[in-house]
């Protein structure tokens, strides 16, 4: 059986008429670039994670860089960070001429190892960015207690994460601001590129209005040098419309993902493969099923003859990225980081997967590891 690592059509045909309905309601207007739909949408994911203010912006990545911009970091900065994670989250620090400083993760979760921090921290340090990665929050509370302990701002990157929560608390709702993406394999996915910011901070959330539209609160006045990075009338009509969805969604997710863990153990493959690892207190919403495997490479090489979807998040530790050879690391210098990268690899768990597609996905790892 033939299985994509992601299938978006079968979501958008659920909700085809809906979301067709919001696109067509919004070219009639005639009206694109900000408006009303996307303060409604604003204020309904507020509503949804619990907190004061949101503000859209154009993609995740401009949610992090603008937040670091908020924040005051300057060239020279430093901003401590996990090399285990998608580029933008780096990139950003880079775009502003600080530093990257890099702290390593946890083997289980593959999140920012606390311990890790404090003595990645010099007097530059100007903040702190643990990632929610895959789905889970990252270990939060003694991550915040160090920060204000230092007086270090906290900007969570919630890209792949909108409904994952930590003893109640949703991700994206502890730091100074969090950051989320809507690019179309997100949990929350639009039609296109598309972010947002969310704060309790009315100063903030005043200053991130400014900053999406070149520093301007009013037409042609410019308090700030911002950026042109505004979410679109168009992505913020659609994303309302799955917005009421997406706790069923991230409740399937799970439920693929207690059945792949079902599944592997009763295949007798734990000789073979990781589970991935929920923290204590952590709702995880699985925007990626990642295990860690043996015969990585092999096996992908397998799985792709039997169209089996899969893919590496992700193969190159950020310490270890040619752009950052500047910054001095070496290979071994970050060794969880460097090991999960030789080992991860996640699996189809889209919320439409059926039990069938789950059955073959194992079939074929079994097949794999137990003899073709």
């Amino acid at each position: 059986m033939k299985v994509p690592l992601l299938d978006l059509q079968a979501q958008f045909q659920q909700i085809r008429s809906d979301v067709l309905a919001a696109i067509e309601e919004v070219c009639n207007e005639q009206s694109f670039i900000l408006g009303r739909r996307v303060e409604a949408f604003e204020t309904a994911v507020a509503g949804y994670l619990g907190c004061r203010y949101a503000v859209g912006v154009a993609s995740g990545s401009d949610a992090l860089l603008l937040s670091l911009m908020a924040a005051g970091v300057k060239p020279g900065d430093e901003v401590i960070t996990v090399p285990f994670t998608f580029f933008s989250t780096a990139g950003g620090i880079s775009r502003l001429c600080a530093v990257p400083a890099f702290a390593d993760v946890r083997a289980d979760t593959f999140t920012m190892d606390p311990e890790q921090i404090e003595r990645t921290m010099t007097s530059r340090t100007k903040a702190i960015i643990p990632v929610h990665l895959f789905g889970q929050c990252a270990d939060m509370e003694p991550i915040m207690e160090l920060a204000e302990r230092r007086g270090i701002r906290v900007i969570e990157d919630a890209c792949q994460s909108i409904g994952a929560s930590r003893y109640g608390r949703n991700a994206g709702t502890f730091g100074y601001s969090g950051c989320f993406s809507f690019f179309p394999s997100k949990n929350l996915g639009g039609v296109g590129d598309g972010g947002l910011i969310v704060t309790d901070d009315g100063d903030l959330r005043d200053l991130l209005l400014a900053l999406r539209v070149h520093g301007s609160r009013s037409d042609y006045h410019h308090d700030h040098i911002g950026l042109n990075s505004r979410l679109d009338a168009l992505e913020a009509a659609v994303l309302r419309v799955k917005l009421p969805h997406l706790d069923g969604w991230n409740a399937k997710r799970a439920r693929n993902a207690a059945t792949y863990n079902r599944l592997l153990t009763e295949a007798g493959l734990l000789d073979h493969v990781a589970l991935p690892v929920t923290d204590p207190g952590n709702v995880h919403v699985f925007n990626q099923y990642t295990l860690r495997v043996q015969r990585r490479d092999e096996l992908m090489a397998y799985l792709k003859e039997r169209e089996i979807g899969h893919k590496v998040y992700y193969p190159v530790p950020l310490h270890l990225q040619e752009c950052y050879h500047p910054l001095g690391y070496s290979k071994g210098d970050l060794p969880v980081s460097e090991h999960l990268a030789q080992e991860v690899l996640s699996l189809p768990v889209y919320p439409e997967l059926t039990s069938a597609q789950m059955e073959s996905v194992v079939g074929r790892i079994s097949e794999f590891y137990n003899g073709r």
